[in-house]
């Protein structure tokens, strides 16, 4: 065999030593595939957890009826918060309320109106006048943004405050008679 070597002009030292890094790098790859069996046998170890292919399939069945249940749960909770949005729309979502001096005689603006609506601007307009004799107080049904009885000055600022929620004037009552004086004029 030394012929053989030797007319090609190849060292058998070269050969071996080859064979040698070859045989090593054999051997480290032998320990990292073995290295990952283990890690995998864990791994199914620990999903099998002493079941047979009876227990699992058990299991699964088990897990995919709770998946079910869940799934029901859920679509009764979507039904449920659709039903609350709907009565949502009915309860008094808007808000307006007008101070003023009603009969000009008491000073500081005791009257007031407040009006409440829903999402659909349903609802009612209460006013409450303040006078020296005693107070009186109104309600007018509010159905669409709309009053079927004449509403005064202030009540139809209360509800316009109500449908564009704007926010309360906490301005002076000075101010305030100025602006109602403006709208009178015109």
């Amino acid at each position: 065999m030394n012929g053989v070597l030797e007319q090609l002009g190849i060292d058998p030292v070269w050969i071996f030593a080859f064979l040698f890094i070859l045989q090593i790098v054999l051997i480290v790859l032998l320990i990292i595939l073995n290295s990952r069996y283990r890690h995998l046998q864990k791994s199914y170890n620990v999903f099998m957890k002493g079941r047979n292919g009876k227990n699992l399939e058990k299991s699964i069945l088990k897990k995919f009826r709770e998946l079910d249940e869940i799934s029901e749960l859920v679509r009764e909770n979507e039904d449920k918060i659709k039903k609350i949005s709907e009565n949502m729309e009915r309860h008094y979502q808007k808000a307006g309320i007008v101070k003023y001096d009603a009969f000009h005689e008491m000073g500081g603006n005791l009257s007031f109106v407040l009006t409440m609506l829903d999402k659909n601007d349903n609802g009612w307009i209460f006013n409450a006048m303040h006078s020296r004799e005693g107070c009186y107080t109104y309600i007018k049904e509010v159905v669409k943004g709309e009053a079927y009885i004449e509403l005064s000055g202030e009540e139809q600022e209360c509800l316009e405050k109500a449908i564009y929620q704007e926010e309360y004037d906490i301005s002076s009552p000075d101010s305030r008679k100025d602006d109602n004086a403006g709208t009178e004029s015109e």
